[in-house]
């Protein structure tokens, strides 16, 4: 309870500035919020923007504790979903971008069969988020049941809880894993090589996972915060996602 107080209370201070709008962004979104600030910084050089990064979920409870952010970047809709039907957002959930897999091993495979590397002998362990809670995951499991191969490999599948743990079970304990494409964008990860350390996984095989954005209730007099929601949604911020690994329309 007393982070709770602290949060809303260094959150309230910073928004009695003019020009401050305050962005509640999930985690796999790091990678491209830089990106897209400095975009929307050439037309609006006035507007400070305070970014907070964490799960989406989490996010989502401190909105629900009085945090007082006025946008909401999610890396799925459910939490945008939930925070609109409970009046907490004022438009409408709206997708920015579709999250993409991307198959991943820190070690150097022949990636030219695809997916079928899974069935490789030297493929021992596989990362997968939970499918139960985890769009990622979910979205793993449904590319890996349409390439005929979830029966075969079943036996090497190792849950995670959330995507960021996948990663770190990718890059640690397991031999390959199902990750966030956009994750490939960190500076941690940036040694891996396209077709040596991962591929893409064809989207035909799964849903690509519809990534939200609102705007809260504390925006609702803010023309910075409008502006931003704008800009998340323009061409120009469509490109730079899909410079980040997002599947964009």
């Amino acid at each position: 309870m007393i982070k709770k107080i602290i949060l809303v209370s260094l959150l309230s201070v910073v928004s009695l500035f003019a020009g401050t709008i305050n962005i509640a962004v999930a985690a796999n979104v790091s990678y491209a919020i830089d990106s897209l600030k400095e975009e929307f910084k050439k037309s609006n050089p006035d507007t400070k923007i305070r970014v907070t990064l964490g799960s989406s979920g989490k996010l989502t409870a401190q909105i629900n504790h009085g945090a007082p952010y006025d946008l909401f970047i999610s890396a799925n809709m459910r939490y945008p979903n939930t925070l609109y039907a409970k009046n907490m957002a004022i438009t409408k959930p709206l997708i920015y971008a579709r999250g993409s897999l991307a198959l991943v091993s820190r070690k150097s495979f022949d990636f030219s069969n695809g997916m079928k590397i899974l069935e490789d002998k030297k493929v021992k362990r596989i990362a997968i988020a939970n499918p139960k809670t985890a769009p990622y995951g979910k979205a793993a499991i449904q590319a890996i049941k349409n390439a005929k191969l979830f029966d075969t490999l079943k036996r090497k599948f190792i849950y995670a809880e959330s995507a960021s743990q996948t990663l770190s079970y990718t890059m640690t304990a397991t031999d390959i894993g199902f990750v966030a494409k956009s994750s490939l964008f960190s500076k941690q990860l940036s040694h891996l090589k396209k077709d040596k350390n991962w591929i893409d996984v064809n989207s035909s095989l799964y849903t690509p996972i519809e990534q939200g954005i609102v705007m809260l209730k504390h925006s609702k007099n803010s023309e910075e915060a409008r502006n931003f929601y704008n800009f998340i949604l323009s061409e120009d911020a469509k490109k730079i996602f899909k410079e980040y690994g997002y599947i964009v329309e």
